[in-house]
């Protein structure tokens, strides 16, 4: 009877064995699998951000955090009014700002501070106050936009480093990271972006 109880023990004990090893292979899988769509959400599907400076107040604040969607862009063209982030230069520094003007248009600013595209005034909800002369910059001369060019501008418009400046200059669509679409933090504010 030992010898019967003695090898049924053994193979209790290798089924066990073959169970633990399978439980830590789907273990290993299932991190795996978290790992990857981790990556991919990160990497093409959208990321949080967070907005350092003045340059979007009043739509956005210092502190704001934002998720950004990056995916809507490969099947959709940006639109005015979006706002977008964007590499500044070849560094790790992300600009936040809105899009004014679309590929192929003209974008002018006159001494009074008046934005238009293709001579025709702006009508915008957004940055409100009058642009100073010193910040009308590069838009002083009419600025044609190539195609997938984008003129862009901080509703803040005296205190914003956008298109306006060289440094800045027009943004091409391949430099797009993507559209800010939800204020995540402060919760006082929390809910989708204009």
């Amino acid at each position: 009877m030992s010898f019967f109880n003695s090898k049924r023990d053994k193979q209790e004990e290798q089924e066990e064995e073959i169970n633990l090893g399978k439980e830590i292979l789907n273990m290993i899988v299932y991190i795996a699998v978290i790992i990857a769509l981790v990556y991919v959400i990160l990497h093409y599907v959208g990321q949080r951000t967070e907005v350092i400076g003045s340059s979007m107040n009043d739509t956005l604040s210092n502190e704001d955090n934002l998720w950004i969607d990056k995916l809507s862009y490969r099947f959709t063209d940006p639109k005015r009014f979006d706002i977008i982030v964007f590499p500044f230069e070849d560094t790790d520094t992300y600009y936040i700002k809105r899009i004014i003007g679309l590929p192929g248009e003209t974008v002018y600013i006159d001494p009074d501070g008046n934005i238009y595209i293709d001579d025709k005034l702006l009508e915008e909800d957004y940055g409100k106050e009058t642009i100073n002369v010193g910040m009308i910059g590069l838009a002083s001369s009419p600025i044609t936009l190539g195609e997938e060019e984008y003129f862009v501008m901080g509703d803040n418009r005296n205190n914003s480093q956008d298109s306006r400046r060289a440094e800045v200059g027009n943004i091409k669509f391949d430099d797009i990271e993507g559209k800010a679409v939800f204020r995540m933090w402060p919760l006082k504010r929390i809910g989708f972006v204009d």
